[in-house]
């Protein structure tokens, strides 16, 4: 069996995010992510019923069809609802309620969001014993991301079963509103989980990036050994992962926090030379990748009454799209100015710049611009519209100056 490392994890993980409703629909690109870090003959979804589990998804096995209800007992439901994953061998009665004799070895793991489970995810392998624990924590981590795709999905059925009765005239129309009605309250409530959702797992995930960017950042001073040139390569190369994947993964949490209004700032007197220095040092790694110099342009340095980890956050986005976007081998300017009123930060790069057209769309949440190269960078289209509302909770305002070809500077203003 091939070795299953927390590289290997943490490089797939992120890539269930990217799963779309139609292709949840089907199943097979879930299991397909899946098969990146895990190894199963057969995968199966099943969804909880009041007294029932009915088969959703299959994956490599053709005799059972979709929507297969297998009924099950007081004792049975007990164990789908109390434990939080396991791994399973033929005699076990969960695997012989559903059928499942041709295997050897199961991993079996909730599909829930909070304490809500609405389903089981169920990997088979035809070996014996094939499955350890640390499988069993793969799939965990796994599911508890599929939990929120698996959701959406089954919110897009519910519209278009709406769309339908409304179509054929199925139910009349004061019916017809009562029920859109009922429905769309419980979207609500769902959406209101999924951010609650979101904010869970961006935090959980947050935790094991922030040990791999200080281990590796430990491993670069050298401290416990000399290293050589390939391993200082590789070194580089996972702070620059780890570090752009942090980035996005606070990018999620932010917004979920914003759009829950649960967004404050603790404001502290700080000096603004630290805040620059300190994002930058975060960033030297992926300006080094491409040979960028981050240039500071800082005449005096002065104290400022902020949230000094939202003015740090918003240096890190502006800093960071201005090296994603940066041709190799350039530099960005950051400068940094105080009038008796406000005081200005302007990031500017020479990168493939923005249209005017997109001026007033730039900072709208996941607009991301259309071009072949910015198809090449990886991005939730979230840091801009995070940044400006960052920047209007310190009662400021945040604008743009680009041409298309000419690059382009992002200026904040933030009254003292």
């Amino acid at each position: 069996m091939p070795l299953l490392t927390p590289e290997k994890i943490l490089k797939a993980l992120p890539s269930l995010f990217e799963i779309n409703i139609t292709e949840a629909q089907t199943g097979v690109n879930l299991f397909r992510k899946l098969e990146k870090f895990l190894i199963f003959d057969e995968g199966f979804i099943y969804f909880v019923n009041p007294d029932s589990l009915q088969l959703k998804y299959t994956y490599k096995k053709n005799r059972i069809k979709d929507d297969t209800i297998y009924p099950v007992n007081e004792r049975l439901k007990n164990f789908i609802f109390s434990k939080e994953g396991s791994i399973l061998n033929p005699s076990d009665m969960l695997i012989k309620t559903l059928g499942l004799k041709d295997s050897g070895s199961f991993l079996v793991s909730k599909i829930a969001i909070k304490s809500t489970v609405f389903g089981i995810i169920v990997l088979a392998k035809k070996e014996i014993n094939f499955y350890k624990q640390e499988d069993l924590e793969a799939l965990e981590a796994a599911s508890a991301i599929l939990s929120y795709v698996l959701k959406d999905s089954e919110l897009s059925n519910v519209f278009k079963l709406q769309l339908k009765a409304l179509k054929d005239g199925i139910i009349e129309k004061n019916k017809a509103y009562k029920t859109i009605k009922e429905q769309n309250e419980k979207i609500l409530e769902a959406d209101k989980v999924k951010n609650e959702f979101l904010a869970n797992v961006s935090h959980e995930l947050r935790t094991p990036l922030n040990s791999i960017l200080g281990f590796s950042d430990i491993l670069s001073t050298r401290l416990y050994g000399n290293l050589n040139q390939k391993q200082e390569e590789y070194i580089n190369d996972i702070k620059v992962s780890a570090t752009h994947l942090l980035g996005m993964i606070n990018e999620i949490l932010d917004m979920s926090k914003i759009e829950a209004n649960a967004m404050k700032i603790v404001k502290s007197t700080f000096w603004i030379s630290r805040a620059v220095d300190e994002a930058c040092n975060i960033l030297m790694p992926l300006a080094q990748k491409k040979n960028i110099i981050l240039n500071k342009d800082m005449p005096v340095d002065f104290e400022v009454f902020a949230d000094y980890q939202k003015i740090q956050q918003i240096l890190y986005n502006l800093i960071s799209n201005a090296v994603k976007y940066s041709p190799e081998n350039d530099t960005v300017d950051i400068t940094v100015t105080a009038n008796d009123e406000a005081f200005k930060i302007s990031v500017h790069d020479n990168g493939i710049g923005i249209d005017k057209k997109y001026h007033g769309k730039i900072f709208a949440k996941f607009v991301q611009l259309d071009s072949a190269y910015t198809k090449k960078e990886s991005s939730t289209g979230l840091g801009l519209t995070i940044t400006k509302e960052l920047v209007e909770l310190h009662e400021g305002k945040i604008s743009l100056m680009s041409e298309v070809n000419n690059g382009s500077t992002f200026i904040v203003e933030i009254p003292f």
